[in-house]
């Protein structure tokens, strides 16, 4: 799977819920570093994905995947169930030679 395809799968599982899928795509060593928190490895980050977020029912509508060298950007809005907007994101993606992400970085 290819860098782009790798970022559009981890917004489609993970609004789907494919929790076992999201984990295929991140390395065992991932982190995310969001503003509200920060996740220091790849269990902590789908156990609150899984039990913890406040709001599950929600979608990525991801309006741009820009390339780099180094990795990838994403842009779009996070929407509820009822398709109302809740914020723009921008989220950085850094990649390890076996293609998993290693590294998110989230800005609102």
């Amino acid at each position: 799977m290819d860098r782009d395809s790798r970022v559009r799968a981890y917004y489609r599982r993970l609004d789907d819920g494919n929790y076992a899928g999201l984990k295929s795509l991140l390395h065992p060593e991932f982190t995310q570093r969001r503003p509200d928190r920060t996740f220091d490895d790849r269990r902590a980050f789908l156990e609150f994905m899984r039990s913890e977020r406040p709001m599950t029912d929600t979608r990525h509508d991801v309006t741009n995947v820009c390339a780099s060298e180094s990795g990838r950007a994403a842009s779009g809005i996070l929407r509820d169930s009822d398709d109302n907007r809740l914020f723009a994101f921008i989220d950085v993606f850094a990649f390890g030679p076996d293609g998993q992400i290693t590294k998110l970085t989230t800005y609102v």
